[in-house]
């Protein structure tokens, strides 16, 4: 289970990641970052506490909603495991492709680990 401080739950916060922040796509994931260094706007960040914050986009293009609330919360396990991993202040979307349904789990972490890498998010 993902800690309620490493959750987006604002739809500003979910916007400004997609759109100011840095996107990777891979087979059944994309991959919205936004390092809290990187924002240059004016506007004063929100009050951050804990580490990083992830948010989850699981359309209906995905399956039905049972198959949606399967891959988000398989999704938010793995998220759980890479908090330790990401800099304190990355804000970080995840947008399940329709693929992800049949995806195994081992195979969804590898994407988002290459993912977050090739952004920059790890080392």
């Amino acid at each position: 289970m993902l800690p309620e401080p490493y959750r987006l739950h604002r739809r500003i916060d979910f916007s400004r990641t997609v759109r100011q922040g840095r996107r990777i796509g891979r087979r059944d994931l994309v991959v919205h970052v936004l390092l809290h260094d990187d924002q240059s706007s004016g506007s004063t960040p929100a009050i951050r506490v804990g580490g990083p914050r992830f948010g989850l986009i699981v359309s209906k293009a995905v399956g039905p909603a049972v198959v949606r609330h399967r891959v988000a919360r398989r999704l938010r396990h793995i998220c759980a495991s890479l908090t330790a991993e990401l800099p304190g202040g990355a804000d970080i979307v995840i947008r399940a492709l329709p693929g992800a349904a049949d995806a195994p789990s081992d195979e969804l972490l590898r994407q988002l680990h290459s993912g977050l890498r090739k952004l920059g998010a790890l080392s």
